[in-house]
């Protein structure tokens, strides 16, 4: 597996097992890292530590959605939400975790949502067979299919 790729790069098309894994992995390492920088320095430091996981959370989720012929701005969406809502945390207008603003509760209930339905569309539903616009079929010449 191409870590660099998947972590770095929005061209091509993955699989769903190799989403699994590496959003997997990612989002269990972003899950550690927030609970250890709001364990440091609080709820503002965590929200800065998962901005950081965007990026890559995107990258992955992204080649994903080419392999079933998404438009990238759906996906774009989603993350643009997450990014606002890490924002506000930093900046104070989310209120805290105990005691939400209702600017977060506003945004928290669309984030999950859509993230909910983008899981299921990206986790669990089969990829485009054969090549489409963002590549060729990941699975080509696998169980048949090619």
């Amino acid at each position: 597996m191409d870590w660099r790729y998947l972590l770095d790069s929005f061209d091509g098309r993955i699989g769903r097992k190799t989403f699994w894994i590496a959003i997997g992995l990612v989002g269990v390492g972003n899950v550690l890292a927030c609970l250890a920088a709001d364990y440091i320095q609080g709820e503002q430091f965590s929200a800065i530590v998962d901005l950081a996981f965007n990026y890559p959370e995107f990258a992955i989720a992204a080649k994903r959605g080419h392999d079933r012929n998404l438009p990238i701005w759906l996906i774009g969406i989603l993350f643009g939400i997450s990014v606002l809502q890490d924002f506000f945390t930093v900046i104070g207008w989310a209120g805290t975790d105990d005691q939400p603003s209702t600017l977060a509760v506003v945004i928290a209930v669309p984030l999950t949502v859509l993230g909910l339905a983008l899981l299921i569309e990206l986790g669990f539903r089969k990829g485009t067979e054969g090549p489409n616009q963002y590549g060729p079929d990941p699975l080509a010449g696998l169980n048949g299919r090619g």
